[in-house]
């Protein structure tokens, strides 16, 4: 029997996009660490991205190395997307069988040699490959932009990193993602969504029937461009975080579910990979941390905006569960669910700092953050995972791949 007073019980977070870099890089981000993270903020599942392991997630041996890797490591549950590069259609509907959701792709250059980003032609092959499945495509959404410049400004200022990366970039991938979605009716789900410059597109492809979702993360929602110090490297993300204004915009979003999700988009760097001595915009690796810290985060940031505790639950358990495919068993206190629960103080405050972060590189935007609603203890499938500041001495997370059928069809490729 767990006593624990006043505070609140809830379902567990799922964070549907983190990246975790095993196997392949023992310097970055593993499953034990990850989880443990996790599971210090309230997280009971996690879906992993394709893309900073090595071999990525890509073909169905891949998938089978991933799994390997993972055994008795997790903290948490553990589901996992695919990935889409071009020529590997044929790897699809294997990997779908195998128990993954869905697929992520990118419509511009990752920076990681062995997951390019498609074209055109790679999306209307992989999406007829996928008609008739229950499967979700997840688009990293920017594309370059038809009229692209040098850049001559100092590139330690984030104005130059965020000029570089303008909105049109994200609005006119989505302009494509949607005309796609629209054509073949495949659930599509844009993640980091950045600017609300998107959102009539979003919301026009919506009312015209396509199913699309979208997801926007905690450092666009809490972080923003006038407030980026030269050289702060460690703010950086792609698309990147933009204007005050721009941000006000989101949230609004959010309150009217123009925007399905809040996610963290948590890729760990260490400080070489950030180029912290130069402070080099353009040539650090992007990504921010912030997996342990989401739950404060949005709490903190959304509850003097009117947001109550089931916005929290819909934006963070129910439409998650529902994107990674998972809604039968995971995002809601139901009889028959997994009894996945966070237990926490949404009245307490606390500072983050490096003594208490979980996840394996310290460094964060979010060091000195004076945060409200502190974590106390975690379940997974009825398991006390957290409790406290202290972890279960055996991992009990499950990897959550269950084979499953796929329906026979005859495919007409589209070239």
């Amino acid at each position: 029997m767990l006593d624990v007073g006043d505070l609140v019980v809830m379902p567990g977070i799922i964070d549907p996009h983190v990246h975790i870099c095993e196997p392949g890089h023992p310097a970055g981000e593993g499953f034990t660490s990850m989880t443990q993270a996790a599971a210090a903020g309230g997280i009971t599942t996690v879906v992993d991205m394709p893309l900073y392991c090595c071999p990525p997630t890509t073909t169905l041996s891949a998938l089978d190395i991933k799994l390997q890797s993972a055994k008795g490591k997790c903290h948490i549950d553990v589901a996992f997307w695919g990935g889409i590069v071009p020529g590997n259609q044929v790897e699809l509907l294997p990997m779908l069988k195998a128990g993954i959701p869905g697929f992520q792709c990118f419509l511009i250059a990752t920076g990681v040699e062995d997951f390019p980003h498609v074209c055109l032609h790679d999306l209307h092959v992989a999406m007829n490959e996928l008609q008739g499945t229950d499967c979700v495509l997840l688009f990293h959404a920017e594309q370059e932009p038809s009229d692209s410049l040098p850049i001559l400004e100092d590139t330690t200022e984030y104005s130059t990193f965020l000029n570089s990366r303008p909105d049109t970039m994200e609005v006119e991938a989505i302009l494509t993602i949607a005309e796609l979605c629209l054509h073949y009716k495949i659930p599509c789900h844009i993640v980091n969504l950045s600017t609300a410059q998107a959102l009539p597109i979003i919301r026009d492809a919506r009312q015209k029937g396509a199913p699309i979702t979208v997801e926007t993360t905690h450092h666009y929602l809490n972080l923003t461009s006038e407030c980026i110090p030269p050289g702060g490297t460690y703010y950086k993300c792609c698309p990147p975080i933009r204007e005050k204004n721009n941000q006000e915009q989101l949230w609004e979003a959010l309150e009217t579910r123009e925007i399905d999700m809040v996610v963290s988009a948590h890729t760990p760097c260490s400080r070489d990979l950030k180029d912290l001595n130069s402070g080099d915009f353009l040539k650090a690796q992007a990504g921010i941390a912030s997996l342990q810290f989401g739950l404060p985060l949005f709490w903190t940031a959304s509850k003097s905006r009117g947001f109550s505790f089931h916005d929290l639950v819909q934006l963070m358990c129910k439409n998650p569960a529902i994107l990674s495919r998972l809604e039968d068993r995971k995002g809601s206190l139901s009889p028959g669910m997994d009894a996945d629960l966070m237990i926490w103080n949404p009245e307490k405050e606390f500072e983050v700092n490096k003594d208490i972060i979980h996840h394996k590189h310290k460094l964060t935007p979010y060091l000195g953050f004076q945060l409200c609603g502190e974590v106390f203890a975690t379940l997974v499938r009825g398991r006390l995972v957290y409790l406290n500041g202290k972890f279960a001495l055996k991992p009990q997370g499950d990897l959550l791949v269950t084979e499953r059928k796929i329906p026979t069809r005859i495919s007409s490729p589209y070239y």
